[in-house]
This record gives C-alpha cells, structure tokens and sequence, in this order.
C-alpha cells in the first residue's frame, strides 16, 4: 500500500508540474549527452595518438647540391657518402631505434610526383633536386629529441624533422574542442540542478497540505520526501536515457551510416561501439543519482520534517 501510494504521487507529482518536468529532462538529456560525448571524445584522441604515434617516423634529411648554395645548414656541402654510411652506422647503434629505412633522390622524387604531380611545381623539379634521407621508427615516438641532438648540425645534414610534431597541434586542438565541449556541459549541468531545485520546490509548496497533514499524523520524513526524490529521480531517468538514444544514433548514423565518416575518412581510426556501450551505464547512473541528491538536499531547506 505504501509503495502504491508512493508511486501515485510520483504520477501526480510530474504531471502537476509537467512543463517544469518536460524542462528537467531535456537539460539532463542535452548535459549528459554533452558529457557522454566529450567522454568518447577523449577515447577517440587516445585511439588516434595510439594509432597514429605507431606510425610517425623521425626523418634525417641530407644535404644536396642545391641545399650546398642555399642552406647555412649545408655550408659544407652536400652530403658524401662516407658521411651517410657513418649516420647510418651511428643510427643501427642506438637502443631507442626500431627501423631505419633509407630514401634516395629517385625515391624521393616518385613520392613526391606520386601526391603531388598536379601541382605546377612538380613538372620544375628533377630528381637531383630532391633531398635523400633516412626514416627512423621509433621504439618510442616520445624519444625524437635523443635523434635531434644526436645528428642535427652534423656535416651532410640538413635537418632533422619530427612528424609527431605535427599530429601533437592536432591533437592539441582536438583536445581543446573537448575542454569546450565539458565548459558547455557543465553549464548545462548547472542549469538543469537549478531546474531540478526550482520543480522541487514547487512541487514541495503546491502539496504542503498533504505534507502537513502527513505529519500530523505520523509520518516519518522520508516517508514525506520519498515522493519528490523519485519524482527527480524519474524525470533525470528519462533525461539520460534520452542521452543515451543520442549517443547511440550519432554513432550509428555519423560513423556507420548516413555520414558514413568510418569508409570516408578511412585514415582514421574511429572507436567501436564498445567504448558507447560502456558509457551508457554511467550516463543512466549519473542521469537517476544526481537529480535525486539535488532533491534531497533541496527539501531539506524547503521541506522540513
């Protein structure tokens, strides 16, 4: 019977205040959403560095006859090969190298023809104009300085460039748009508590005859504020599992269909449905416990019992 009756309010409750209610659960649902998708977001940033710092070479580029006249780095003059036969022994001697892989002038040029042949550059370039130089794979990305000071400014060398570099500013904007994304989250966060206090604390006034004479007769007090904590609870409920639905079908339809980004952007490596799946549990954790604490803590200032 108790529970019945504690169910019958919570009915009464939200539909009395429905569109207060109908306002809690799109702010829960657009926060959690927010908060879901900036977590996958962070997932997405480490699948990419791990997938992409696996593959970022350190590149020893070697002085030409061009570089010779132009480059204060070359002064010295183009590279000989006893001097790349020495970068090459010096490079096989060092713990923190995996792979050396070694690019000539005609391989050089291939490439380069190859991505960029349109170009009104390319059909001015020769081969003997191309730099040579040496690829270095890493057995850790985050070791590029130890080549750097090991080889730049040697005779032969031009520079020494590091592509992890250049996926760092990248991911630094990733990661940036991500903080944003939480900045906007947690206002949103805040705006649907305060929704959440203001629906309590009309729903508390609008029955403080039934709550009074609940008293009078008995009562205990969480049997009086039993009603509104689950009326939160509910309503955040069906917020989050709104969220939920939205991070599901952004998934299915950004990734999978519609956008189809997975075969579109297939250098990317995108996150599986795992790391979606895992979250939804959290989201409808957090959507069913933090209106109920809002609640709670708000009737003990507008309800006393």
């Amino acid at each position: 019977m108790r529970a019945q009756f504690v169910l019958s309010e919570i009915g009464v409750g939200l539909r009395r205040n429905l569109t207060m209610t109908f306002a809690v659960i799109v702010s829960v649902a657009l926060s959690l959403a927010l908060f879901g998708g900036s977590l996958l977001m962070s997932d997405q940033v480490n699948t990419m560095k791990g997938y992409w710092y696996d593959k970022v070479n350190v590149s020893i580029f070697l002085c030409n006859k061009s570089d010779a006249e132009s480059d204060p780095n070359c002064a010295k003059g183009a590279v000989t090969d006893d001097q790349k036969k020495q970068i090459k022994a010096d490079l096989d001697k060092m713990d923190v190298v995996q792979k050396v892989t070694y690019e000539s002038q005609d391989d050089a040029y291939k490439h380069y023809k190859e991505q960029f042949g349109d170009s009104p550059l390319a059909s001015s370039l020769t081969p003997d104009q191309m730099q040579e130089s040496y690829r270095i794979k890493l057995k850790d990305p985050e070791k590029y300085q130890v080549i750097a000071t090991a080889f730049d400014g040697r005779d032969g060398v031009q520079s020494v460039q590091d592509q992890k570099g250049i996926l760092d500013n990248l991911f630094g904007l990733l990661n940036g748009m991500n903080w944003a994304a939480r900045a906007v989250m947690a206002l949103m966060l805040v705006v649907a508590l305060m929704l959440i206090v203001n629906t309590v604390r009309v729903s508390a006034f609008s029955r403080r005859r039934e709550t009074g004479i609940m008293r009078l007769v008995g009562a205990s007090g969480f049997y009086i504020q039993a009603p509104f904590i689950m009326e939160a609870a509910v309503a955040g409920l069906i917020g989050g599992t709104v969220a939920c639905g939205f991070l599901v079908i952004a998934r299915y339809f950004i990734i999978d269909h519609g956008l189809d980004l997975s075969h579109k952007l297939n250098l990317i490596n995108f996150i599986g449905w795992d790391a979606v799946l895992t979250k939804l549990p959290l989201i409808l954790a957090t959507s069913l416990l933090m209106p109920a604490l809002a609640a709670f803590f708000a009737l003990r200032k507008y309800l006393k019992v």
